[in-house]
């Protein structure tokens, strides 16, 4: 029984650890989202960390509009972010996790 708990433990500490793994490779992975017209691009990581935020000067000059293609553009961006982070770290967690009666919500 002892054994079974140390197996457990370890497995779910690689589990911890793949996690980890997931998260910073997640630093590296870059997406790029941008206004319809082009005019506003923003890029941030599947950690939801703005890397760069571009605007065409002609936004410059329209402060409401510059406003809302932010939010627009970021939000868009931040649910691609979201979609990519939960699923990468999701798989990294299911994957490591042993098989405990009841712990299924990883599944």
């Amino acid at each position: 029984m002892f054994g079974d708990m140390m197996g457990m433990m370890n497995k779910l500490k690689e589990a911890q650890e793949k996690v980890e793994q997931t998260k910073k490779r997640l630093d590296t992975v870059l997406i790029d989202e941008q206004s319809a017209d082009g005019l506003l691009k923003v890029t941030i990581t599947a950690n939801r960390e703005v890397k760069n935020i571009s605007v065409d000067e002609q936004l410059l000059n329209d402060k409401e509009q510059l406003e809302d293609y932010l939010v627009l553009t970021m939000n868009k961006a931040i649910k691609k972010a979201t979609d990519i982070n939960e699923a990468e770290i999701g798989s990294a967690a299911k994957d490591g996790m042993p098989d405990i009666p009841g712990m299924d919500m990883f599944k």
